[in-house]
């Protein structure tokens, strides 16, 4: 079976491919054979096949042989004994550039953190992407037929694997414009993340398809007959539209099936962009245009380059329709993208051609730019996949020069000169939209004309900005001109915060800034250098207590300290010791068995919270978190009472337990807040205890909330989005 799967895959390359040599092809594919021998995929098929299956669909791109053969090996550093350096010696360093651009980091053994490991592979594929993008079209075509068989997977995988793709690797499609990997990308997402909705709606359109087909083939004899008359080649067809797509119209646009007309599209294919614009005029003619309807984007091409002509129209029947109208080179560019002027067709590439490529690029160089930025990977990939948001509309404006700027609607001029040039933004002090001078906060509307009023005297962008703005590209700008503005000073200010803490606890700072503790913490909190660390507790978001003391844990655990936690328990309880076991509450107290065991009020620990426990008289063990201020501020001879404890998973029954926490949330004050907080708050199925909400002199709206969780993760997603509540600055867990 993979010998007849790979003679397709040669059949298909000859198609294209001006070369008859395939013998470094068959070397990849021996190789890869060899390799994956003795593997299976989940459905019981050879692992060969799905290598074969991804150069297959590199080869419906008419990617050149490197890429073929990159495809067919892109799994065998990563699943099996062969190396890179292999690779390079046995095929060429371009080819093993490729298969390592698409081979995921290695698994970090001591961090459990998931997405930290995520942000770096996407780290490191975009870094690898800047090389060659060849890379990503790899990537895309292994993550597609990854889709197709997602069946075999367990069903938390395929969601996990189907919210990855709709996030991430489908909108990368769309950025590279291949609509043909885009489009499958979404509906199987769109199959796997919501059954319900998607089987619904492939059976009601189901129901409507024989009156639509009908519908459509007798427009489409009506236009080709027209179009033919006139003396213009055309070929003419219609296509349903992908699920997907139907999908985001009925809820961005709150509509039911029956409300969405177009779920049909007729698309005329023509010579030049004359007939183009021939057709559309044939078009207008036989039928009446829907005011606002009509986009042009042969002359404003899409970011992406896809160029058409979009018109909807009022068809025979009184029924809508979308017609599109492009040349066959549009076509092909709408259909592959940036794979559509490959580089191997030397002598075939044109200087537009090339423009095409590098414009579509624009954006990866702004996705590098992000990637030098920031040092923590978890706001890199939050800012990725707010950029990449598949549900996110676009609106265009014009420079004064008459360039087309694209920005996520509700932008403002802000936006828009950030997306111009940072150092536009930076120095920015005012806007004209339409040679009208507009506040900061105004939302920028289709075909606006925006001129940024720039000053030298500028003291650069305020914070108020990041409240107001859009665009991750305009808040990364701002944030990175904020970090870099005060960064030495902070980093200064945090260093001096961790030295005369250390000093207040008699702990050796020589002793714990050592590189092999100063790790744990960057990988803990996702900082890429020590001194991204100091900046963070200079400018206040991480507390030096909290820092100093997880060094210290570190330095004790390496050295082996001599007060074992059992001989403490023993001195104060006189009791026996023996293996950990876990306790009714959930808390495994290390080296001690059937000790009492309750939760502090000072701090109130959550499960997921780093936790500590202290040795009281004659009450058990007091458990805290590790950045309570109690325990941070012990003196040297209490800390002796520290023992280490943990949260242990514990059956579905006695998970259920609630745990009690108190939060503040800080807002500017506007009519509508406490609704807005209470529906958040009973959505999530949050039982409140108590709410109180006052305002104060600065027109701000503090609210304290004490209420019940099960943990640290419902905690950290109930944070969010009260955040996304308009106003909501500032949300701060107060008991600790």
């Amino acid at each position: 079976m993979p010998d007849k799967i790979y003679m397709d895959l040669l059949e298909v390359i000859r198609k294209y491919h001006p070369s008859e040599d395939f013998s470094m092809i068959q070397k990849a594919y021996q190789l890869a054979k060899t390799a994956h021998e003795r593997q299976l995929r989940k459905s019981g098929e050879p692992y060969i096949i799905h290598p074969l299956a991804v150069a297959h669909l590199l080869a419906e791109l008419e990617l050149d042989k490197e890429s073929i053969m990159a495809g067919i090996l892109h799994d065998v550093v990563e699943d099996t004994e062969y190396t890179i350096e292999y690779i390079t010696n046995e095929f060429s360093k371009e080819v093993a550039l490729l298969v390592d651009g698409v081979t995921k980091l290695e698994k970090i053994p001591y961090s459990t953190d998931k997405e930290e490991i995520q942000a770096e592979n996407y780290r490191k594929m975009f870094l690898a992407m800047s090389k060659d993008i060849r890379v990503i079209l790899i990537k895309l075509a292994d993550r597609l037929h990854n889709m197709r068989t997602l069946r075999y997977k367990s069903e938390e995988k395929q969601k996990k694997i189907a919210k990855e793709t709709l996030d991430i690797y489908a909108p990368l499609a769309h950025r590279l414009g291949i609509s043909k990997f885009k489009i499958e990308l979404e509906d199987l997402s769109f199959r796997y993340l919501n059954p319900e909705a998607y089987y619904d709606l492939v059976e009601k359109i189901a129901r409507k398809r024989d009156d639509r087909i009908n519908f459509v083939d007798k427009i489409v004899v009506d236009i080709k007959g027209e179009i033919d008359r006139i003396g213009i080649k055309a070929e003419v067809d219609g296509r349903p539209k992908h699920f997907f797509s139907i999908y985001k119209k009925m809820v961005g646009q709150n509509k039911t099936i029956d409300q969405i007309y177009d779920l049909f599209a007729v698309r005329a294919v023509v010579e030049s962009v004359k007939d183009c614009y021939g057709v559309l005029g044939v078009i207008h003619e036989m039928y009446k245009p829907i005011p606002g309807r009509f986009k042009d984007y042969i002359a404003m091409p899409k970011p992406n380059m896809y160029q058409s002509l979009h018109t909807t129209v009022i068809g025979p029947e009184g029924e809508p329709f979308e017609m599109q109208i492009r040349t066959y080179e549009m076509h092909r560019t709408a259909e592959y993208g940036i794979a559509a002027h490959w580089k191997y067709k030397e002598g075939k590439t044109t200087q537009s051609m090339e423009q095409s490529e590098e414009q579509k690029l624009n954006w990866l160089r702004q996705i590098l730019e992000w990637q030098r930025d920031m040092s923590d990977n978890k706001e890199f990939l939050d800012v990725l996949k707010s950029d990449l948001d598949v549900f996110a509309d676009q609106v265009y404006a014009f420079t004064p020069s008459g360039d087309v700027i694209d920005l996520p609607a509700g932008s403002t001029p802000i936006d828009f000169a950030y997306h111009i040039h940072s150092a536009v933004g930076n120095k920015m002090v005012g806007a004209r939209v339409n040679g009208k001078i507009v506040t900061f906060d105004y939302k920028i509307k289709n075909g606006d004309r925006i001129e940024i009023i720039t000053s030298q005297n500028s003291h650069g962008p305020s914070r108020d900005w990041l409240n107001i703005i859009k665009s991750s590209q305009a808040k990364s700008k701002i944030n990175q001109w904020f970090r870099k503005e005060f960064k030495e000073g902070n980093i200064v200010r945090g260093k001096e915060l961790i030295e005369k803490y250390s000093k207040a606890k008699g702990i050796p700072l020589s002793d714990i800034i050592k590189p092999e503790f100063t790790q744990a913490v960057k990988r803990k909190y996702g900082f890429k250098d020590w001194e991204a660390v100091c900046a963070a507790i200079g400018h206040g978001g991480l507390k030096e207590g909290q820092i100093v003391n997880r060094l210290y844990e570190e330095y004790k655990k390496k050295i082996k300290v001599a007060n074992k936690n059992s001989e403490v328990v023993e001195e104060v309880f006189d009791i026996n010791t023996s293996t950990a076991k876990q306790s009714k509450s959930g808390i495994v107290v290390k080296g001690v068995e059937d000790l009492a065991v309750r939760f502090s009020k000072c701090c109130n620990p959550v499960p997921g919270d780093e936790i500590i426990g202290f040795i009281t008289r004659g009450r058990g063990v007091s458990i805290h978190r590790t950045d309570c201020s109690n325990i941070i501020n012990l003196s040297e001879l209490e800390r002796h009472r520290l023992i280490e404890a943990e949260w242990q998973s514990l059956d579905e029954k006695e998970s259920s337990r609630l745990y009690q926490v108190e939060i503040q949330i800080i807002s500017s004050n506007r009519v509508g807040l406490l609704y807005d907080v209470s529906k958040v708050l009973t959505e999530e199925r949050i039982p409140v205890k108590s709410l109180n909400a006052r305002s104060n002199k600065g027109d701000k709206s503090i609210f304290n909330v004490t209420m019940d969780i099960n943990g640290v993760n419902q905690l950290n997603k109930l944070t969010k989005k009260l955040r996304n509540i308009e106003g909501v600055e500032e949300i701060i867990r107060t008991n600790s």
